[in-house]
């Protein structure tokens, strides 16, 4: 992060306008509210222009909130934010770091902060990443000691599919605790209650600034693999299990589109040519990527557990984790890389899916379900960078359709 004033994107417009909408909403005003008095205020990095994290003035907490601040891979990303988070703590920050969202908030006003503190029983002091446009995007605030110390992370279900996706997130982490897996570790549910007609998840913090090692052979693989068995694994013919019934009325309700009509097509192709084929039926996690996991001295580490779903084809985990590595960062054309999933699936479920065709039938849902995903929330009409389904990940279920 830097204080420069490079030229404002349309995505850093919407993280602006969504850091003043949450200011209102969790704080009672944003800056240049009326009627009351200012409250406080949070320090913009790098600028009110293109904001991607909010702090406390509090050195400690700022120190700390930066220091916390995503997961810089590479060794100039380590540097800058410790370099920055030094500079918080000095007192300089501020001094560099000059935008500031005022906190204007009626006296006794009920807000996230008295929330947090009454439900935890602790001081509590908010940071705020802010994310990417994105159809279930919500407010993830880091919660953190007087001294800095990192208590946990607040999650806050603002509208209808935030709102579904916290509650999802509750129950699924309560199941994994109950589950004492081995192989993986996930956060504990610290908290659950609603706020304001929002449900608010706080969950513990997970090591993340341990140090890393990499995953020993097959160990990603048998973490999958435990996660899938969570609930237990059955066998049973594509097309007549719940969740390809599922998969169908999803895509319905996104309504009529194009994209929509095509997806119902290949899957009415693939139910005619291998509904009958038998496949394994266990859980996943929903979003197992490269930068929702760790690989640690403290174990493997894994968070955001929000599209966490049971019933569906084992494998899912390990072609969205391999996709996902190729399409978010930019590095593979998004149609090319999905086309290539299919191809590729044998290889990547060889430890999970060990017969080759049944690896591609298992891919080919995979897309489907993506695609629906993506078509059911409106990602792209929220801006989503990749959530036009239609332009990259239906092509690439259409053509797999006929090659099964």
């Amino acid at each position: 992060m830097t204080p420069g004033r490079a030229a404002a994107t349309e995505a850093d417009r919407q993280r602006a306008a969504f850091l003043h909408e949450m200011c209102e909403l969790l704080w009672s005003s944003p800056a240049n509210g009326t009627g009351a008095g200012v409250s406080g205020e949070l320090i913009v990095l790098p600028n009110a222009a293109r904001p991607r994290l909010v702090v406390p003035p509090r050195r400690a907490v700022a120190a700390a909130a930066v220091r916390q601040y995503g997961e810089p891979r590479s060794r100039r990303s380590r540097i800058g934010v410790r370099a920055l988070s030094v500079l918080m703590r000095s007192g300089l920050g501020g001094a560099v770091f000059r935008d500031r969202v005022t906190l204007r908030t009626p006296a006794g006003a009920p807000t996230i902060d008295s929330y947090l503190r009454s439900a935890l029983d602790r001081d509590v002091y908010l940071s705020m990443y802010l994310g990417a446009p994105r159809a279930n995007r919500k407010p993830v605030l880091q919660m953190l000691d007087p001294d800095g110390r990192l208590i946990g992370f607040a999650k806050i279900g603002l509208g209808d599919l935030a709102g579904r996706l916290v509650e999802h997130e509750r129950t699924a982490l309560e199941l994994v605790e109950r589950a004492r897996l081995q192989a993986v570790r996930a956060p504990r549910v610290l908290h659950y209650g609603i706020w304001r007609d929002m449900p608010v998840l706080v969950l513990s913090a997970l090591p993340v600034r341990d140090p890393r090692v990499p995953p020993a052979d097959g160990a990603l693989e048998a973490a999958m693999a435990e996660v899938a068995a969570v609930a237990g694994i059955e066998r049973a013919p594509l097309a007549g299990t719940p969740y390809w019934s599922a998969l169908v009325e999803r895509l319905r309700s996104a309504g009529p589109s194009d994209a929509v009509s095509k997806l119902l097509g290949a899957l009415e192709m693939v139910a005619g040519r291998s509904g009958g084929v038998e496949i394994s039926f266990g859980a996943w996690h929903g979003d197992w990527t490269p930068w929702n996991m760790a690989s640690t001295r403290s174990g493997l580490l894994l968070w955001d557990w929000e599209r966490f779903a049971l019933g569906v084809p084992v494998g899912y985990d390990a072609l969205h984790h391999w996709l996902q590595a190729r399409v978010v960062p930019g590095g593979d054309a998004p149609r090319m890389a999905a086309t290539r999933c299919m191809v590729e699936a044998p290889r990547i479920l060889e430890s999970l899916v060990p017969d080759a065709g049944e690896a591609q039938l298992v891919a080919f849902t995979y897309l489907a379900e993506l695609a629906t995903r993506q078509l059911a929330d409106g990602q792209s009409a929220a801006g989503a960078r990749l959530g036009d389904a239609g332009a990259w990940l239906v092509p690439a279920a259409v053509t797999g359709a006929t090659q099964l």
